[in-house]
């Protein structure tokens, strides 16, 4: 019935309104709803929003504020958040748990207390007005010290205890009816420059891929984590050359979704990044992150552009409708899943039992 219900809501949809949900937008410096938020969340009706320390105020106002974001649109959005522990807890500022960096909860906390504290933590954000953390971090860090980009905030070096303890974060968060997204696939531990700035390159095949950095991923995939986002990373012994990992349809289609089998949505680290900001138009950027199977396109540089790049896109051929559905069933999916149609939901099935 869920699917049958999900197939029904995609074939009513625009085209518009489905590119829409395609993007996952920031709005920076933004405290409160205006003018022209306004107008982006109607006319786009965007699939996610993601919030930051620069949109903080009080508590009561900013829960405010997000609250009347998901009041805009056709299909309400995800209001997401980098909720991690450590150096990466853009809520704390506002009074929610302040947690440790994942690495202090591996050496202090068992898993079961992790459960509790995710669960914890999921709670408030959902009361709050979040429904989807950017957490956890599911990479291995092999040097804390020497990894820049991910350090403290990996579980470890270890496989084995990052997938268990990153997974009963995941299942704390999702006690709290809080979706989890697991970061940055195919594994960020081993590169030791910043994303940030440029594009890093891990020097590992798909051997050595499967045997360390991508045991938290089907693991994370087995549990059915809502989300996996991509790192933007190279990995040349596994595509042949420099093609980021966002934008590499054998990396994101192929293997993670057909061969590991991810029947969530796939997510890009942001596109304000330097890693493909710096080598890529904008337009190249949100084509190539689409086409290679991206079903969210994270911050985008400029929303009228991502939009209409895809809107061109699909116009000329260049990407399919069925790459399209595919995306925004994921997105739906998802979305149900966490209560989002629950009242629609409850009228389909009335309108069906009395039909029957």
């Amino acid at each position: 019935m869920k699917e049958e219900f999900l197939k029904q809501k995609l074939d009513r949809m625009s085209l518009q309104n489905k590119l829409g949900q395609m993007l996952f937008i920031d709005y920076r410096d933004t405290k409160e709803m205006t003018v022209d938020l306004e107008k982006v969340l109607t006319k786009y009706s965007p699939g996610g929003f993601i919030v930051f320390r620069s949109n903080m105020s009080d508590y009561n106002t900013m829960s405010r504020f997000l609250h009347d974001i998901k009041d805009m649109g056709e299909v309400k959005p995800i209001i997401a958040a980098d909720h991690e522990g450590g150096r990466v807890q853009k809520l704390a500022d506002v009074g929610l748990t302040r947690l440790p960096s994942a690495l202090e909860i591996a050496g202090t906390m068992s898993e079961e207390e992790i459960f509790e504290l995710a669960k914890k933590v999921g709670e408030e954000l959902k009361t709050f007005g979040v429904d989807m953390d950017m957490a956890p971090v599911l990479d291995i860090v092999t040097n804390p010290e020497t990894s820049r980009g991910i350090g403290d905030r990996s579980f470890g070096p270890n496989p084995e205890v990052v997938k268990r303890l990153s997974m009963a974060f995941a299942k704390g968060l999702k006690e709290g009816n809080v979706m989890a997204v697991g970061k940055h696939f195919p594994g960020h531990g081993a590169v030791s420059g910043n994303t940030h700035i440029d594009l890093q390159s891990i020097e590992k095949d798909l051997n050595e891929l499967r045997a360390f950095d991508l045991i938290p991923f089907v693991e994370a995939i087995n549990q059915k984590l809502p989300g996996i986002m991509i790192g933007h990373l190279a990995v040349p012994k596994v595509t042949g050359n420099n093609t980021p990992a966002p934008m590499s349809q054998f990396l994101i289609s192929d293997l993670l979704k057909k061969d590991l089998g991810h029947e969530g949505i796939v997510v890009t680290d942001s596109l304000k990044m330097g890693a493909l900001a710096k080598n890529f138009t904008e337009r190249e950027i949100y084509l190539r992150c689409a086409e290679a199977g991206n079903d969210m396109l994270l911050m985008p540089q400029n929303i009228n552009v991502a939009y209409e790049t895809l809107y061109n896109a699909v116009n000329d051929g260049l990407i399919t409708m069925d790459r399209i559905d595919d995306a925004v069933y994921r997105i739906l999916s998802i979305k149900f899943d966490y209560g989002f149609f629950d009242n629609e939901y409850k009228e389909f099935v009335n309108s069906h039992n009395k039909v029957r």
